[in-house]
């Protein structure tokens, strides 16, 4: 593994547990301990632990801090307090998503945002560059935290065994501070990127390793990048870098409900998505399932059936839980239709598909 990728706390347990490591985003990070399918059932049935630590953080704060989160992001960030957390995006001035990211409000004008590894400097910079007009601090304090996710349908309660405080009616983006949890001083989130219930934990960066060996003490099963990916891709949820990007706005890229351009405030992106809300976009994001045999990859042709090309697949896997080949797709609005049957291109082969609900677990 080069010495150019950064390394999480835990690399050198991962290598020692004998995970394969891969490079992603800059990072040498695990993509399965034991298997794909393995780690993705236990998510699904029991409980499964992540490494995100290479997830990057930045600091907002004061006296207009408010001021510049909201002019920065494309969510009414003005419903946000402390404790509650928000799912938003960072658009440019087309409205094209430069990341997405949670925003949490950790004091009274501090909030700290949760952007994806690939985009720490580059959304830090942008961040800073449009700092200048407001009376506030932007920190890349990305080295300073590390990020767990404990994900599945056990996960709520072995947690609550593990803290001191009451989780059972914590909701998705509430969020709890100093919470101790293996000895350690952590932020606890209700939130997670698999569809399934649990908690992400926010800690000092040499408590990482710590709080995540604990776990592993609990029949946890530790997870990889390869089952984060076909969870994510059966939630529907979607990945930056291939189902949004700087030329896919938030209608297109459907996460709409992240945007919204009719509040008062002004933030960046906020005409070109007023008139897509107004009129509509001319492309939408849709869930795919091959009815034919092959796996949809990013970046192959959509079609119709007559022939014409409408858009590409942006995101695809096979689905470990329902053992069928599904995926993400970018289309042109017009030609959406749920249940419709559209071709993709598989290398040379045409591939007969249908458009589904993006959400495909079964709860």
């Amino acid at each position: 593994m080069s010495n150019e990728l950064k390394k999480t706390p835990l690399y050198q347990a991962f290598v020692d547990s004998g995970a394969k490591i891969v490079e992603f985003g800059g990072w040498a990070m695990p993509v399965q301990f034991s298997s794909i399918k393995e780690e993705h059932n236990a998510v699904r049935t029991n409980k499964g632990l992540f490494d995100v630590s290479h997830m990057g953080e930045v600091l907002i704060k004061g006296p207009e801090a408010s001021q510049l989160v909201q002019y920065l992001l494309s969510n009414d960030t003005d419903k946000l307090e402390i404790g509650k957390a928000q799912y938003t995006a960072l658009c440019n001035e087309e409205g094209g998503v430069i990341d997405d990211l949670i925003t949490y409000q950790i004091g009274d004008n501090e909030y700290l945002l949760v952007v994806n590894a690939a985009n720490t400097d580059k959304d830090f910079e942008w961040m800073k560059s449009h700092s200048d007009q407001f009376d506030a601090e932007v920190s890349n304090v990305s080295d300073q935290y590390g990020q767990l996710a404990i994900q599945g349908p056990k996960a709520r309660d072995l947690v609550q065994d593990l803290v001191d405080i009451d989780v059972s009616e914590m909701k998705p983006f509430e969020f709890k501070m100093d919470v101790t949890i293996f000895g350690k001083n952590v932020i606890l989130s209700q939130s997670g990127y698999t569809g399934e219930d649990g908690f992400e934990i926010y800690c000092k960066s040499e408590d990482a390793l710590d709080i995540w060996n604990g776990f592993l003490e609990y029949d946890v099963e530790p997870c990889g990048l390869g089952a984060r990916d076909t969870l994510r891709l059966e939630a529907g949820l979607p990945l930056h870098g291939q189902d949004l990007t700087e030329s896919i706005t938030p209608y297109e890229g459907g996460i709409a409900f992240a945007a919204k351009p009719l509040i008062d405030a002004d933030f960046i992106g906020k005409s070109v998505l007023k008139d897509q809300k107004e009129n509509g976009s001319k492309r939408r994001t849709v869930g795919i399932e091959m009815i034919g045999k092959g796996i949809p990859r990013t970046g192959y042709t959509v079609m119709n059936k007559d022939g014409k090309e409408i858009g590409e697949v942006t995101s695809g896997t096979q689905s470990p839980l329902s053992g069928k080949a599904i995926g993400l797709a970018i289309i042109d609005r017009d030609e959406f239709e749920m249940g419709k049957e559209i071709v993709i291109q598989v290398r040379k082969r045409q591939v007969d598909a249908k458009i589904v609900k993006k959400n495909q677990i079964s709860k």
